[in-house]
């Protein structure tokens, strides 16, 4: 195993970044936070693994999507994850479910999609939700990271069903922890493949 690795964590938006909340005015940044600070304790006390925070840790500046891609291309991590929560129609309703996204196509970045299968079925799991799957898609932080990037949407906070589980605390430490265990598979899995 190489000596150390280094993830770069990323919780997607600010708090004051228009649209990113839930009907009721709840913001995005919050529940993000939530789960990348549980992943900054599981990896800040893992050996052999670093971590760098790519957005704003206070939330008060919705750093661009241009700043995190190359503080990470920097300091060269070996993994980026995104941290988000979805929405649908900004209206409550009663879609539901927790998806990753990888950059298209999957065949040109397969230590993506592994990670992505490595963390995305963990997420399901502690999040308790529908399985909306791993998908393709162009967003700037997959497509202009030089590492292995995901971004998971680890449910909708305009939905009825899994707003519940966004707001418990307890479930967004668990889908923190659940990120940090699809890690050490990932790590794991790499450094016996490639």
């Amino acid at each position: 195993m190489k000596k150390n690795w280094l993830i770069a964590i990323d919780a997607g938006h600010g708090k004051y970044t228009p649209g990113k909340q839930t009907p009721d005015g709840a913001k995005e940044w919050h529940f993000n936070n939530k789960v990348v600070q549980t992943i900054e304790k599981r990896l800040g006390k893992a050996n052999g693994i670093k971590y760098i925070r790519v957005d704003d840790p206070t939330g008060e500046k919705d750093r661009s999507l241009i700043e995190r891609v190359k503080l990470a291309n920097i300091k060269q991590a070996d993994l980026y994850i995104s941290i988000h929560h979805n929405a649908n129609t900004g209206k409550w309703g009663t879609w539901t479910g927790v998806e990753t996204f990888v950059m298209m196509p999957k065949s040109k970045n397969p230590k993506s999609t592994i990670a992505a299968q490595c963390i995305h079925p963990k997420v399901v799991k502690a999040m308790a939700l529908k399985d909306r799957g791993i998908k393709e898609a162009n967003y700037f932080v997959l497509k202009e990271t030089t590492m292995p990037a995901i971004l998971i949407e680890g449910g909708f906070m305009d939905s009825t069903i899994d707003i519940k589980r966004i707001r418990d605390r307890k479930r967004l430490e668990m889908q923190g922890n659940a990120i940090v265990e699809g890690i050490l598979e990932y790590i794991s899995l790499i450094k016996d493949r490639f």
